[in-house]
């Protein structure tokens, strides 16, 4: 680890390197843009940079395919559930009638509706979907594989300077773990997402508190003395207490923590997560709830130079409260959708940044009649089948790949897995899903397990 000296002066190490350089290569390591990283993964990780974004719509819980993206109109009435379709801008397609919004851009989106696995463990399906690979369960929910967001930001060179690689907003979770698998796993904390709110997190789409802006806004940037202040945050940055004297020095602080304040010292991030500069119509568009103002923060930083945002939107383990839930919930997240949609269009962003909605899986095909500890009939969780939405990105949209079987229980044409899926979102960026990384004992193990970029998309 480079070191740095005390007091403000300008020093060298035993190597020249000054302060001022120190600074930078720490943040050039923790957030994507080391020079010899950089050309080492272009020459060995065959990583043609896009130029290219994604944000990760996040429904952690598992949403029901029959009520967002594969209604089933001819299926019985305890298969299709309380909703009809309607038709999109696409002939032939059609979603539930809870998503009218959404039927306004089917043009620019590509449902996969044959996407599959074989748990219907919360933990083993979020970390299927997030990783690529089966890892954790219920009996042991240790993330064994790096998220697809934590090696986009390993792999994919930085856009912009002062500004972290990868974001979660408020905060990535997957199944109330945070990261979870959302996470660095092996490639180590500076890949982790950086957290933008652990205070007020995992919030509903309805959650009528005052959102509150990202902690660390006021003490980014600005003149005069403030290393203290922005060095006691640095704790809420990474996690890590360390102590840091009055002085402002900076030596005990590792290349993370140099990485963290060199984001403090700028205003890059300031003017990127400030929601205050974005117009009132604009915000109104995407709903004033948590998933809306998160999900035009997630365009604010993609369009500042970030790679990868995820934006959480919990709370879809419905049940037993499939219709209630559903209805509070799925005009949320058709609003916060439509505004990005549109956004993006009118920014003409739309080609340059990959927008994925998913969650870990879809939902039991049939309506149980309630189950022991809940007499209310419901759906429960279902890994055979469900939908992705993938959106932009420079792929080929207005389409759908894949369907289930008439009542929704498997696929029956184009099966798709998570890694493929996964593979698709690194085809984007520039990655070749093939990449592999060296675990805790040294082996070499693949971005994914199997899977290839959808070709019906490229």
């Amino acid at each position: 680890m480079l070191k740095i000296s005390h007091g403000g002066q300008v020093s060298r190490n035993c190597q020249g390197f000054t302060r001022r350089t120190a600074l930078k290569a720490g943040a050039l390591s923790a957030f994507g843009l080391s020079t010899g990283d950089l050309l080492r993964m272009k020459a060995e990780a065959k990583v043609a940079d896009t130029g290219k974004s994604v944000i990760l719509i996040w429904l952690d819980g598992g949403p029901s395919h029959f009520e967002t993206y594969d209604p089933k109109p001819g299926a019985p009435s305890e298969y299709r559930g309380p909703w009809g379709d309607i038709p999109t801008n696409v002939p032939g397609i059609r979603f539930s009638e809870m998503l009218p919004r959404h039927a306004r851009h089917a043009d620019a989106m590509c449902v996969l509706r044959s996407v599959h696995h074989t748990t219907g463990d919360h933990f083993a399906a979020a970390h299927w979907m997030l990783t690529g690979r089966f890892g954790a369960t219920t009996v042991d929910k240790t993330p064994r594989y790096p998220s697809v967001g934590s090696c986009v930001s390993k792999l994919a060179p930085a856009k912009a300077a002062g500004l972290p690689n990868y974001v979660g907003l408020p905060a990535a979770e997957s199944v109330y773990l945070y990261p979870g698998y959302q996470g660095a796993a092996y490639l180590g904390g500076a890949y982790d997402p950086f957290q933008v709110n652990m205070k007020q997190k995992y919030l509903a789409a309805n959650m009528k508190t005052e959102i509150q802006k990202p902690p660390f806004l006021d003490s980014i940037g600005g003149p005069g003395d403030r290393m203290n202040e922005r060095a006691g945050l640095l704790k809420q940055l990474d996690g890590i207490d360390r102590e840091v004297d009055r002085t402002g020095s900076m030596s005990t602080m590792d290349q993370h923590q140099q990485a963290a304040m060199e984001i403090l010292l700028g205003d890059t991030a300031k003017k990127a997560f400030d929601m205050e500069q974005e117009d009132a119509r604009t915000r109104d568009r995407y709903g004033r709830g948590p998933w809306g103002h998160y999900t035009l923060m997630a365009r604010r930083l993609v369009e500042s130079g970030v790679r990868f945002v995820t934006v959480d939107m919990p709370h879809w383990d419905t049940h037993s409260s499939m219709k209630t839930g559903m209805e509070s919930r799925l005009p949320v997240l058709d609003m916060a959708i439509d505004g990005l949609m549109q956004d993006l269009k009118d920014r003409s962003l739309l080609n340059d940044v990959l927008v994925v909605i998913m969650g870990e899986f879809g939902r039991t095909p049939k309506i149980n009649n309630g189950l022991p500890n809940d007499p209310v009939p419901g759906r429960d969780h279902w890994g055979q089948a469900m939908s992705v939405v993938m959106a932009g990105g420079g792929l080929r949209m207005g389409q759908v790949i894949g369907a289930t079987n008439a009542r929704g229980e498997h696929p029956v044409e184009r099966p798709l897995t998570p890694a493929d899926v996964l593979a698709t979102i690194y085809h984007v960026v520039g990655i070749d899903h093939h990449t592999s990384f060296l675990d805790h004992s040294g082996r070499p193990v693949p971005l994914v397990d199997g899977g290839s970029p959808i070709k019906e998309l490229i």
